[in-house]
């Protein structure tokens, strides 16, 4: 179900979305239309699952929507069709399934769709995206971080940097020349993987039709994918896609494990992958995220929040504040 809001003609051709199913990603979702509205013109499609997000929160959101490019637009959980446990990553991924329902929204007149995922926070205008070559069944993405520098045992045996698609893209070269997914050498098997956080698409209903069929008739399948809706993505779209460069989706820990390719000015959209910035403080020794590694970039999201609060706090918008604070490290 789409809201009747979100039904009227699009004022623009281009639009980007995001999802919320759950209070805890409350903040992130605040700041990341806070801050699109800062830097793009087009409205960002707020999809939330109405049975898992208090009604206040819905009345809040409705003031926020007032002063932002939200529009609204609830929508049904998608779950697959198997009864018994899938082995995840983390157990809050077993709610990103629902984030393939952006592909249903066909009906809505955009051209293309941006897909950011609700951790993520924007400093610089990813219009580009919208302009880049993208065929009907298409996908522009970004490709997967599978460095795994700290040895996670759920990783994959080939989950190292020698494998890794960033690993030898050099500044500035990497920001007009990203590596292509279509690599012959013997890295190509983790070079088809894409990360999720970030995608462009062209709406379309057949797409949502082929895309639901296979999602519907292959559990077996479904049930091994670590990251669900990553994966799912990676698999439908294979040999699809094209890698945008790691500036549309800059995974915080590519700071660190990417220096090489990573520059602060040039990032368009942070990643605030795992420990997330609003469920903590950042100390007065700098230490905050991923390992305590990640000051620097959880700073950025603190000091946005702030700019956030100051602006509704002049604009006597005490009720968005007092349910966005409930969630947000004080």
């Amino acid at each position: 179900m789409v809201s009747s809001s979100a039904r009227s003609p699009p004022s623009s051709k281009y639009a980007y979305a995001t999802l919320v199913t759950s209070t805890s990603y409350l903040p992130g979702a605040i700041l990341l239309a806070h801050s699109l509205h800062q830097h793009s013109p087009h409205p960002l499609l707020l999809l939330y699952t109405p049975k898992s997000i208090p009604e206040a929160i819905i009345t809040a959101l409705l003031t926020e929507v007032k002063r932002s490019n939200i529009i609204l637009t609830p929508v049904d959980a998608l779950l697959p069709k198997f009864d018994t446990p899938q082995t995840l990553i983390a157990e809050r991924f077993a709610d990103t399934w629902t984030k393939l329902r952006v592909f249903e929204l066909y009906d809505l007149g955009y051209e293309k769709i941006c897909f950011l995922d609700a951790d993520m926070l924007v400093f610089r205008d990813p219009g580009r995206l919208f302009e880049l070559p993208l065929s009907e069944d298409g996908l522009l993405a970004n490709g997967a971080c599978v460095c795994n520098l700290d040895d996670d045992s759920w990783a994959p045996k080939e989950w190292k940097k020698e494998n890794c698609i960033f690993t030898g893209e050099q500044h500035p070269d990497c920001l007009e020349n990203p590596r292509s997914v279509e690599s012959t050498d013997g890295r190509q098997e983790t070079y088809r993987l894409l990360n999720s956080g970030m995608f462009v698409f062209r709406p379309s209903e057949r797409q949502w039709s082929t895309m639901l069929g296979v999602f519907n008739d292959n559990p077996d399948r479904l049930k091994t994918y670590q990251f669900p809706d990553q994966d799912f993505l990676a698999d439908f779209y294979d040999g699809k896609w094209t890698n945008v460069g790691w500036r549309y989706n800059a995974i915080k820990t590519m700071r660190y494990w990417h220096p090489d390719m990573w520059r602060d000015h040039e990032v368009v959209v942070l990643h605030y992958i795992v420990d997330k910035p609003w469920a903590k403080k950042v100390g007065e020794d700098g230490v905050a995220g991923y390992l305590g590694k990640d000051g620097v970039t959880h700073t950025w999201w603190w000091k946005a929040y702030a700019d956030w609060e100051e602006e509704r706090r002049k604009e006597g918008e005490t009720e968005v504040l007092e349910e966005i604070s409930k969630y947000a490290a004080h």
